[in-house]
Parts: C-alpha cells; structure tokens; sequence
C-alpha cells in the first residue's frame, strides 16, 4: 500500500544501526584468476556493505584486511563474518553524511549463524 499523501516516512538511511553478517566471499571470486583474488576479495566486501547499508563511503578495518590476506593472495577464505557500522561522519567537508565501518568478527563456525542487529556500545 502507498503511503498516505500528508504523511512523511523517516528514511532508514539516516539511522546510526549496526548489523553482523556472514559474507561467502567463495562465490563472489569464483572464476577470478590467482593474482586478483585477494583484491577482488576487498572489492566485492566493500561492495556487499554499500549494497546493505546504502552508504557509498566504505571503509574496512586493517583487522578484516589482514585476515582476508592470511592465506596469501590466492587463497582467500571462503566465507568470513563482518560486523557493518553505518555512523555519522565527523568530517563536515565530507559529501557523504554517513559512512559504514567494515570490521572482522571472528566466528569459530559458521553453521547457523544469521544476520543479526547489533546493539551500539
């Protein structure tokens, strides 16, 4: 059903919210060759957090980085959990007023394990 004419819907964009997923980063590399594994790796994780959070300004963490790089560039792991912030941006020359904080969450399995909310510390 369409909203009502007089009444304003609050975007979802604009709410501070933080939500943890399991990326299978396995199927976003299929087919790409043993050089661009691990960029690529980078690359379709920035793209699965500005797909969920619709924020364009991505940034990921040097933890995340460094365990998507642990096992060379070619061998990358086949599903990792990620932790999505989307939080204000305190820089005010910034085009963007929001921005998503991509961290590395370490899951000893994934069996079961759904997206869930976050409360914010």
């Amino acid at each position: 059903m369409a909203p009502k004419k007089g009444e304003k819907k609050k975007s979802a964009i604009n709410e501070v919210v933080t939500r943890e997923y399991t990326v299978n980063v396995h199927k976003r590399i299929h087919g790409i060759g043993f050089k661009k594994r691990a960029p690529r790796a980078i690359k379709e994780l920035k793209k699965f957090a500005e797909k969920m959070m619709n924020t364009p300004d991505v940034r990921i963490d040097t933890r995340l980085n460094k365990h998507i790089w642990s096992k060379g560039i070619r061998n990358v792991p086949y599903r990792v959990r990620v932790r999505l912030a989307r939080k204000r941006n305190e820089d005010e020359d910034s085009v963007h007023r929001l921005y998503t904080l991509v961290t590395y969450v370490a899951c000893p399995s994934f069996k079961g394990s759904q997206t869930m909310n976050v409360d914010n510390e």
